[in-house]
């Protein structure tokens, strides 16, 4: 009998996301961050975070979908308290990096707001292909109480943008 363990299909997906977000991160940097963002709907919106560590104070970078709602942008940690979520909280003060530009923000977790389930759906919309992957939520036509019950881990943040 074999001893090693066979990941499980959510470890699978995080390895996957996690060399799909090393290319991101490059394509951001090198200013291309534009052309992963030519077709949101299938795509979805992609912006990288920067941020520090909370314990190496290293700067650190984590691509993610997001939506802007009334002018404000949002995203989700759908992997609940992941390292870089933990990042945000332990130093708030973070640099967007949009399809045409940078920005300076603070990010807030909102997870307990009344808006919650309105704001989710429009992270999960504007996720593209990612929201299927996630449990295969479909932001368009699932109801209310299932996008509750499926987005229940989730973890929804506001960037509060600043002046440069």
């Amino acid at each position: 009998m074999n001893s090693l363990k066979h990941p499980s299909a959510d470890e699978r997906l995080r390895r996957s996301f996690k060399t799909l977000n090393k290319f991101m991160v490059f394509m951001f940097k090198i200013g291309l961050g534009w052309m992963i963002n030519f077709w949101p709907a299938v795509v979805g919106r992609i912006m990288v975070i920067q941020h520090v560590g909370r314990k190496s104070g290293r700067t650190l970078y984590v691509p993610v979908n997001y939506a802007v709602v009334d002018g404000e942008i949002y995203c989700t940690s759908g992997f609940g308290e992941s390292h870089w979520y933990r990042n945000l909280v332990a130093h708030p003060e973070v640099e967007l990096w949009l399809p045409r530009g940078k920005k300076p923000a603070i990010v807030e977790d909102v997870s307990a707001s009344p808006e919650r389930l309105r704001l989710m759906r429009a992270v999960i919309v504007a996720s593209g292909f990612a929201a299927g992957a996630f449990g295969g939520i479909n932001a368009r036509k699932d109801n209310d109480e299932r996008i509750a019950e499926l987005t229940r881990p989730y973890l929804l943040l506001h960037f509060k943008q600043v002046q440069a």
